[in-house]
């Protein structure tokens, strides 16, 4: 059931950004959960599978009260499918089911676990490593995550509008000689650790710097809430450092969006 902790503290990081958003919305149907910010980067209007999948008719259900529910506010959105909630015999008509409600896959990501991260197997290099609270820490924050997902900085800076997010989705910036280099967040839930936004600007990758906010991050949401477990949704490029780090995957988390 590790999938389980993968799919539960990614919905719990959405709920946060969500109940924090301007236009933020948390709402429960027969088989799905909606965490929308209401934003108009559409991964963040989220919706998610609550239980297991049986068979093609109840998925097309689920799928049409979602296009119902985000129609209706005028959202594009993405559904966020951990794909152990689903039947194994349907998982291969997934994208077919999808496309037939307008919704196309734009990624799929290995959701890993790890039990405990094990020392650094070489010297880091040193960073300043600031939490986000708000003001220049949260605009470089963005800048960073603008850049490394391909985003645009205002549709970034506007899912993370609300200062009041940082208490919850405990965020760093690390600093090399005082410029932003890279990023990492933190939501504990489902009894993990879950690692998001770890980015690195390109001309700085390949030098240790991403692992060092990550391992940064864990130690410091580890100290705060005595969890160690720590999950995640890997991108083909951080895949390999994830797996030497000692992460493995569970299962898989396909995202189709409108």
């Amino acid at each position: 059931m590790d999938y389980r902790a993968v799919d539960g503290n990614l919905q719990e990081s959405f709920r946060i950004l969500a109940r924090h958003g301007r236009s933020g919305e948390l709402r429960d149907y027969d088989g799905t959960r909606i965490a929308s910010a209401g934003v108009t980067f559409q991964m963040f209007n989220a919706a998610f599978l609550s239980s297991p999948v049986e068979d093609e008719l109840d998925l097309r259900r689920r799928i049409a009260q979602c296009v119902v529910h985000f129609s209706a506010r005028g959202l594009d959105w993405a559904f966020w499918v951990c794909e152990d909630w689903v039947r194994a015999g349907l998982r291969r008509r997934l994208r077919q089911i999808f496309r037939d409600h307008h919704m196309q896959l734009a990624v799929e990501l290995p959701g890993m676990i790890s039990e405990r991260l094990p020392e650094p197997d070489r010297r880091l290099p040193r960073l300043e490593m600031r939490r986000v609270t708000g003001g220049s820490e949260r605009n470089d924050f963005c800048a960073v995550g603008s850049v490394c997902f391909g985003v645009p900085l205002p549709w970034f800076c506007e899912v993370f509008a609300n200062n009041a997010v940082w208490g919850e989705f405990a965020s760093w910036v690390g600093y090399a000689d005082g410029v932003p280099v890279s990023t990492a967040a933190t939501v504990v839930g489902a009894g993990a650790i879950g690692l998001y936004n770890i980015a690195t600007l390109p001309g700085y990758q390949r030098r240790g710097y991403g692992e060092a906010v990550m391992r940064h991050a864990v130690t410091e949401a580890c100290r705060e809430h005595g969890v160690e477990r720590t999950i995640l949704q890997s991108t083909s490029q951080g895949l390999r450092l994830y797996e030497r780090l000692g992460y493995r995957k569970v299962t898989g988390v396909a995202v189709y969006a409108s």
